[in-house]
């Protein structure tokens, strides 16, 4: 009988630790078959996501035709009950080359939102500029306060005569070839604004051509 016993219980113990091998041998297996695809699902999803930045990249946004030109930015102090308040006043020039300008100016507590609303101003005062050949259809003179700038027309390869002020605003306007001079106040504000009123007061030939009865040929014949 006990040896019958022993037998009987050495067949539960193997039977047992055949039952854990089996065990073992099946989660080794699941182990195995699941880390490679733990591994296979890591570079897919890095490759969505290189692909997906890659998108992003790729879409660039257009540029806008107009630049802008600081051209002074001061610090301005007003008196006021308990103190002096400090605020920045910024003038920008807005143009997009092809003849058109503005200029605008403005005030804030911060330089760049003071450059921000400038530009906002600049926009909303946009002049066009009678371009003929590079250059202005005649010579003209603009006031502004105690400024005064004289414009004339320039020959092919002039280049720009002007400085300061008055030069960024014919930049920004398109014209390449053209002769201007100061005659009066050199403050920013007034020399930008004299050029500005100069600019306002051309003629193109077209329509002094209207005016005479004349063909644009036989006018500038």
């Amino acid at each position: 009988m006990e040896n019958k016993e022993e037998k009987a219980v050495e067949v539960k113990e193997e039977t047992s630790a055949e039952k854990i091998e089996s065990t073992d041998e099946q989660k080794s297996v699941e182990t195995q078959a699941d880390a490679p695809a733990e591994q296979n699902e890591k570079p897919a999803r890095g490759r969505r996501r290189r692909k997906q930045k890659i998108e992003t990249t790729s879409e660039e946004k257009p540029q806008s035709e107009w630049t802008e030109n600081v051209v002074q930015i001061s610090r301005v102090t007003k008196v006021v009950k308990g103190g002096k308040k400090l605020s920045f006043r910024a003038i920008v020039i807005v143009g997009n080359k092809k003849g058109q300008v503005g200029v605008g100016c403005a005030k804030a507590s911060e330089v760049i939102i003071a450059i921000q609303k400038a530009i906002a101003d600049g926009r909303k005062n946009v002049i066009t500029v009678p371009i003929f050949k590079t250059t202005i259809p005649h010579p003209v003179q603009g006031k502004s306060g105690a400024g005064c700038v004289m414009l004339r027309p320039a020959s092919q390869g002039t280049g720009i005569i002007a400085g300061g002020a008055v030069r960024s605003v014919l930049e920004l306007a398109g014209i390449e070839n053209i002769l201007a001079k100061s005659l009066g106040s050199k403050a920013p504000l007034n020399a930008v604004n004299a050029t500005i009123e100069a600019l306002k007061s051309l003629t193109p030939f077209s329509e002094m051509a209207k005016k005479r009865g004349l063909s644009m040929a036989e006018f500038l014949n």
